[in-house]
C-alpha cells in the first residue's frame, strides 16, 4: 500500500529545492533550466493529485510531523502538515495553476534575459504558496507568506526596463509587508496567550472563549489575511503588480496567490477561531465582499489596458468569494470556494489570452488594438470562454457558482430575515451585468471591429502558450457543465472539513482531544438549487437584455461624440456627421471609450473613486491602517 504521508511535504520542498537546481545549473543553459522548471511544476501536481482518493474519496485527513517532533504532554512543539479536503482543494488550485503557467512561460518568456532568476523565483513563489495552504503551523504559515511576498515583489519587478514595473513592485512590497505585520502580530499576541503555533491546538485552545487579547489577534490578523486577499480597501498595489508582472506571473498572482489569502481568511475564521456563528462577523464579511465586487468592477469599466482591467476584475470576483464564505452557512462557503476554483479558471485563461495578445503585438493598450479575431481566431474562442464564464452565462462555470451564490444570500436574507443578505444578492446581480458589458468592450476593443493596419501581419501565439489555454478553456465548460460532480466529490468534502474541526483537531492532538475542549461540531451538507429551471432562464434573458441595451445606449452617446465632419459638402445636410468629403471614412471607436456615456452618467462616482485611487503609495498604507483600526474597533465591540 502507497504510504501518502510524505507526499505534500516532498511537493514543496521538490519546488523549493528546484529552485535552487535552476539557479545553479540552469542558468546558462536552457534546455536544464526548462526542463527542471517543468519537472518540478509536474512533479508537484502529480502528488497533490495522489491524495485526491485517500482524502476526497475515502474521507482521509494526512498529518505529518516534520522531524518525527509529535505533540508532548498534550502540547505540539513541531512544525505539523495537515491535510483535510479544505486546504487539497486549495492545493489543487495552486499545482494547476503553477504547472499551466510553466509550460506557457516556455514560449512566452523565451525574448527576455536572466530566465535563470525567473524560473527560481516562479518556483519559490509556487513552493511558498503551496506550503501556505499545507502547513498545520500558523508561524510556518506566516513564514511561506513572506517567501511568497518577495518572490512575488521580485517577480513583479522582472521586467524593469518596462514602465511601471518598479513602481508596481514597490507599492507590493510595501503594502505586502504592512500585511505580512500584521498577521505576525497577531501570531505573537496569540501565542503569548496560548502558548502553542499549531493551529488545531490553538483551535482547541480558544474554545472556552475569546480574551481581550485573542480578539486583538483575531483583529490583526483579519485585516492580514484581508490584504493578501486583494480585498478593498487593501487592494490597490494588486492592480499595479497584475499589470507590471509578465503575463504568466499575473496568472500565478489571480490563480494561486490572492487565493492563498481567501484560504487564510477561511481557516482563520472557521477552524483557528471558529468564528462563524457570530452575526458581527458574518457581516463583516459580506460587506467587505459585497464592497469588493462592486468597486472593482466599476473600476475595471475605467481602464484604457487589458492587463490593468483584468486585474480590477479580479479584485471584484475575489469580493464574491468573501461575500459567500462569509455567509457562515454551508451553501455559502461551498459556492464561494467554488467560484474560487473557478475564479482560478476562468481569470487565469482570460491573462493567458491577453499574454498572448501582449506577446503578438507588442501593446495591451485597449485604444491599439482591434480586428484580431482576423489573425489570431483561436485565442479569440478562448478569450470568449473565458470571458462568457466571468460574466456568468451557461454552461460555462462562472455561471453554476454564481448562482449558488445568488441562493446563498438570498437563502440567508429568507432565514435571518436581514434585507442586508439581499441587498447583496441585487449587488451581486449587477455587478455580473456590469462584468458582462466590461467584456463586451473588450471583446470590441482588441478582438472584433476594424484590424489596424500595423497588426496586419500579426499571427497566432506558439503551441506552448496556447495548450494551457486549451486546457483551461475545457475546464472552464466542464466545471460548469458537470458542475453536480464537482459539488459531490469535490464543494461538499471541502465543506465538511472546513465545519467538522472536531476531525481536523483530533488528527493533529489524538483521539477525544477535541471533545476534552468542548468541540463537538459534526460534518454537514448541502443541496444546491437546480440551475436548469425556467426563472433562471428569466432571469438570465432579462440580465442579457439590459447589458445590450447598455451597450447600445452609451454606444449611441459615444458615436455622437467621437465621430468627426471632415470636408463634408454643406449640401450633405444632417448626414455630414456620418460622412467626410467625397468618401465614407472609418472612425474607430476608442475601446476604452465604450461605455463613455455610462462613466459620464456617473462621473462624480468615477472622479470619485479614480481620485482615491491616487496611486500614492503613503495613501494606500494609510487604508491598510485606518482599516485595520475600525476592523479592531469593530471586532472588540461585537464579537464576544
Amino acid at each position: 500500500m502507497i504510504n501518502f504521508t510524505h507526499f505534500p511535504v516532498i511537493a514543496v520542498m521538490g519546488l523549493f529545492l528546484c529552485a535552487f537546481l535552476v539557479e545553479i545549473f540552469g542558468a546558462k543553459n536552457k534546455y536544464i533550466r526548462n526542463t527542471i522548471a517543468l519537472v518540478a511544476a509536474f512533479g508537484a501536481f502529480a502528488l497533490i493529485a495522489a491524495l485526491i482518493k485517500p482524502v476526497f474519496v475515502d474521507g482521509n485527513v494526512i498529518s505529518y510531523w516534520m522531524g518525527n517532533w509529535t505533540p508532548v504532554g498534550g502540547y505540539a512543539i513541531g512544525i505539523g502538515y495537515e491535510i483535510d479536503a479544505l486546504n487539497l482543494f486549495f492545493a489543487l488550485l495552486v499545482v494547476t495553476t503553477v504547472l499551466l503557467s510553466g509550460i506557457y512561460s516556455v514560449k512566452y518568456m523565451e525574448r527576455d534575459h536572466h530566465l535563470g532568476h525567473y524560473y527560481t523565483l516562479y518556483l519559490m513563489l509556487s513552493g511558498s504558496v503551496l506550503g501556505l495552504v499545507l502547513t498545520g503551523d500558523i508561524f510556518n504559515m506566516f513564514v511561506m507568506i513572506e517567501i511568497m511576498t518577495f518572490a512575488s515583489v521580485a517577480l513583479t519587478a522582472f521586467r524593469n526596463n518596462k514602465l511601471g514595473a518598479l513602481e508596481g513592485a514597490f507599492k507590493y512590497l510595501i503594502i505586502g509587508s504592512v500585511g505580512s505585520s500584521l498577521t505576525l502580530s497577531g501570531i505573537a499576541l496569540l501565542y503569548a496567550q496560548c502558548h502553542t503555533l499549531n493551529m488545531s491546538q490553538l483551535s482547541a485552545a480558544l474554545a472556552t472563549g475569546l480574551s481581550p487579547t485573542t480578539i486583538l489577534a483575531f483583529a490583526l490578523m483579519f485585516a492580514g489575511f484581508g490584504v493578501k486577499s486583494y480585498i478593498v480597501p487593501f487592494h490597490a498595489p494588486a492592480a499595479d503588480a497584475y499589470m507590471a508582472a509578465p503575463t504568466s506571473v499575473s496568472m500565478l498572482f489571480s490563480g494561486m496567490v490572492n487565493k492563498a489569502g481567501v484560504y487564510g481568511m477561511i481557516r482563520l475564521t472557521y477552524v483557528i477561531f471558529r468564528a462563524m456563528d457570530l452575526s458581527s462577523v458574518q457581516l463583516l464579511l459580506v460587506t467587505l465582499g459585497t464592497v469588493t465586487m462592486f468597486i472593482g468592477v466599476t473600476m475595471a469599466l475605467a481602464q484604457h489596458n487589458f492587463k490593468r482591467l483584468l486585474a480590477f476584475h479580479s479584485i471584484s470576483q475575489i469580493g464574491y468569494v468573501i461575500t459567500a464564505i462569509g455567509l457562515g452557512t454551508a451553501l455559502g462557503l461551498s459556492s464561494g470556494i467554488f467560484h474560487a476554483m473557478n475564479h482560478t479558471l476562468f481569470k487565469g485563461l482570460l491573462f493567458l489570452t491577453a499574454g498572448a495578445v501582449l506577446y503578438a503585438t507588442g501593446t495591451c493598450d485597449l485604444d491599439r488594438l482591434g480586428g484580431l479575431s482576423k489573425r489570431m481566431p483561436k485565442t479569440t474562442i478562448c478569450f470568449l470562454i473565458g470571458a462568457f464564464s466571468i460574466s456568468g452565462l451557461p454552461p460555462f462555470n462562472g455561471f453554476a457558482s454564481k448562482w449558488m451564490i445568488y441562493q446563498s444570500t438570498f437563502a440567508k436574507a429568507t432565514e435571518t430575515g436581514n434585507f442586508g443578505y439581499a441587498f447583496a444578492t441585487i449587488v451581486a446581480l449587477v455587478v455580473s451585468v456590469m462584468t458582462l458589458a466590461s467584456f463586451i468592450k473588450v471583446t470590441q476593443a482588441v478582438f472584433f471591429g476594424q484590424l489596424p493596419e500595423n497588426l496586419k501581419e500579426v499571427r497566432e501565439v506558439p503551441l506552448l502558450m496556447r495548450i494551457p489555454m486549451w486546457i483551461m478553456s475545457a475546464l472552464c465548460i466542464l466545471s460548469g457543465v458537470f458542475y453536480n460532480f464537482v459539488a459531490k466529490y469535490l464543494l461538499t468534502p471541502a465543506t465538511n472539513a472546513a465545519f467538522n474541526v472536531t476531525n481536523y483537531i483530533d488528527k493533529m492532538m489524538g483521539e477525544g482531544y477535541a471533545a476534552a475542549n468542548g468541540i463537538t461540531e459534526t460534518a454537514i451538507g448541502f443541496s444546491p438549487l437546480d440551475l436548469w429551471n425556467p426563472v433562471l432562464w428569466l432571469i438570465l434573458f432579462a440580465i442579457v437584455l439590459i447589458s445590450v441595451c447598455i451597450v447600445i445606449l452609451t454606444g449611441e452617446k459615444e458615436r455622437g461624440r467621437t465621430l468627426v465632419k471632415t470636408d463634408a459638402d454643406p449640401e450633405d445636410g444632417k448626414y455630414a456627421t456620418f460622412f467626410g468629403g467625397e468618401a465614407s471614412t472609418h472612425s474607430h471607436v476608442g475601446g476604452s471609450d465604450l461605455f463613455w456615456g455610462f462613466k459620464h452618467d456617473f462621473k462624480g462616482y468615477f472622479k470619485f473613486i479614480q481620485g482615491m485611487h491616487s496611486g500614492v503609495v503613503n495613501d494606500y498604507a494609510l487604508w491598510v491602517v485606518v482599516a485595520t483600526a475600525l476592523i479592531t474597533v469593530f471586532m472588540f465591540i461585537f464579537v464576544r
